[in-house]
């Protein structure tokens, strides 16, 4: 008999017991005298039978206390990048508070993406980076689980979803270089689309697939036209959130006239920008002020210490996992509130 097609009648039937006293062996062992249990899982061991499928108690059961966090980025996002790592702080302490486990689901390799959602053995999913993520909603909804995406993107009032106004973020950060008298900026933004990087215009802006990008950048460049500063004044590179790509950033918004700002769409790429702003000699904020977005711990503890726009990242994820724990079935739809952060990146301009 193949190994793997062994199942627990075939124990039974070998250990010369009832399939219900070998099935008591596996999941209630003590109503089994110690020597059938032995023979039972001795025999099993000799036909290779592992024990039930775990699967099979939990759709029995109908529930498997877990939450799944469903991404389109590398599983490596979750350890690499600081506003992941704090997201996954609230999420997992809520999942800690609730003695409810945690499943990380890759939607990164398109031809496992229906398996991975498919076989993953969760009450509700969490899914990050939701935008150009169509077919894992798809996916997520045939399964007929409650489902929470942590960006509000595209209106769509049939997702469930938690988020924060960017386009107002982006505004509060462009609103306090001006007040502080900064006339020449720079935008270090996020990816529009994937895989993307480089210059890019107010065309690129408009047919952007990451909302969060596209509102950032249209926050910041409206608020600075309200401050007499014109979008073809200010240059925009698209990074890719890593080092080397926003060192060619860098080499791109200090090809003319220098910035005296540098508005920045996450706070890992303003310390990146600042890292690399010292490598080149120019002092934050006495050369050029930086101002991030996110609100992540490290910016704080950064030399200089960040200023930034500050989301409730933790807090998102613990409501993201509350609604799904706690669902009533409708949907839920939440904008938090951002608040502005001002450390020592950012000052008033020395030269003119």
């Amino acid at each position: 008999m193949a190994r793997d097609l062994v199942r627990l009648s075939d124990v039974a039937k070998a250990a010369g017991v009832s399939q219900g006293t070998a099935s008591n062996v596996f999941s209630r062992p003590g109503l089994v005298r110690a020597e059938v249990r032995e023979r039972v899982r001795e025999t099993a061991r000799q036909l290779g039978y592992a024990g039930p499928d775990p699967r099979g108690r939990l759709l029995r059961a109908g529930k498997s206390n877990a939450i799944g966090v469903a991404t389109a980025e590398p599983l490596s996002y979750f350890f690499d990048d600081p506003f992941a790592r704090e997201l996954m702080r609230g999420i997992s302490e809520l999942c800690d508070a609730r003695g409810a486990g945690l499943a990380l689901v890759s939607a990164r390799n398109e031809e496992r993406l229906s398996w991975n959602i498919q076989s993953a053995l969760v009450d509700g999913f969490v899914l990050l980076c939701i935008e150009n993520g169509e077919k894992m909603i798809e996916l997520t909804r045939e399964r007929q689980l409650p489902f929470v995406a942590l960006a509000l993107g595209k209106p769509d009032d049939s997702i469930s979803a938690i988020g924060v106004d960017d386009y107002a973020g982006a505004q509060m950060a462009a609103r306090h270089l001006a007040r502080l008298g900064h006339r020449r900026y720079g935008i270090l933004a996020l990816e529009f689309d994937d895989f993307s990087e480089g210059p890019v215009d107010a065309a690129r802006i408009a047919e952007a697939t990451y909302s969060t990008s596209r509102d950032r950048a249209r926050g910041y460049l409206e608020e600075l036209a309200l401050h007499g500063v014109s979008r073809e004044s200010v240059p925009i590179y698209e990074t890719r959130g890593t080092a080397e790509s926003v060192a060619r950033g860098l080499d791109h918004l200090l090809a003319g006239e220098r910035p005296t700002a540098i508005l920045c769409m996450s706070d890992r790429v303003a310390m990146l920008a600042i890292e690399e702003l010292a490598r080149r000699g120019l002092r934050v904020p006495a050369d050029i002020s930086i101002v991030g977005f996110d609100g992540v711990p490290e910016a704080a503890r950064f030399t200089p210490p960040l200023t930034t726009v500050a989301q409730p990242i933790a807090e998102i994820g613990r409501r993201a996992v509350r609604a799904i724990l706690d669902g009533d079935g409708k949907i839920h739809r939440e904008v938090l509130p951002l608040e502005l952060i001002v450390r020592q990146s950012s000052a008033a301009p020395t030269q003119s």
